[in-house]
């Protein structure tokens, strides 16, 4: 009796120290699995810092810089030129060879059309509704200078229909009434009959126009 329960208080003794060392080794394989699992992640954190530092450096010497005012820009108020208050001389005059003498303005700037004829020509005057070939010179008031010519087209001459209505300045339109063919006119054209405030390419806003008009034909 005393021996079988010794033998069983053995094995009991056995079965818990199995338990235990069981136990041990579990705790042990967690500490070790802990332990690499932190390893792992701190190696992890610790590449992940050098690839974001390395992305940043590289970006960062790569990126172009964005220029950035200092200041904003204050809008600009574009203002008008005013009219010229007196003719520049006309230089060269003639404006070139085998070219007439275009008459000088003299004073200050007519505000209305001024119409001189420097040679009468013949036969029928222009009307409303004629056609009327011409060549020409254009010379700006404020420079002397011109600013475009029939010579500088070959010298064809450039039809002006229906006068009154025709895509031309009103300068023209009104100041062409009654020419007659072989006749040299003179025009001098205040803003408001030539490109007014606005301007042209090649003349200049609230310019007045000086035009020496030669009439090839009048048709009616």
């Amino acid at each position: 009796m005393a021996r079988s329960r010794a033998r069983e208080r053995e094995l009991a003794r056995r079965r818990y120290e199995r338990r235990r060392l069981r136990e041990q080794q579990l705790r042990a394989r967690r500490r070790r699995r802990n332990t690499i699992i932190g390893a792992v992640v701190g190696t992890l954190a610790v590449i992940g810092g050098l690839v974001a530092l390395v992305v940043a450096l590289v970006g960062g010497s790569g990126k172009k810089a964005v220029a950035t005012p200092l200041t904003t820009p204050t809008p600009t108020t574009s203002t008008t030129p005013a009219a010229a208050t007196k003719c520049a001389a006309i230089t060269p005059n003639p404006p070139a060879k085998g070219q007439p003498v275009v008459p000088p303005v003299t004073g200050t700037p007519p505000t209305t059309l001024v119409v001189k004829d420097v040679k009468t020509g013949s036969g029928a005057a222009a009307k409303q509704g004629s056609t009327v070939s011409v060549t020409y010179i254009g010379v700006s008031c404020s420079t002397g200078k011109v600013f475009d010519a029939s010579y500088l087209h070959g010298n064809t001459p450039f039809d002006v229909a229906p006068l009154g209505h025709a895509s031309v300045i009103d300068g023209w339109n009104q100041g062409l009434i009654g020419i007659r063919a072989g006749g040299v006119r003179e025009l001098v054209i205040p803003p408001a009959l030539g490109y007014g405030a606005a301007g042209q390419s090649g003349i200049a806003p609230n310019e007045t126009l000086i035009f020496l008009v030669t009439a090839k034909s009048v048709k009616a």
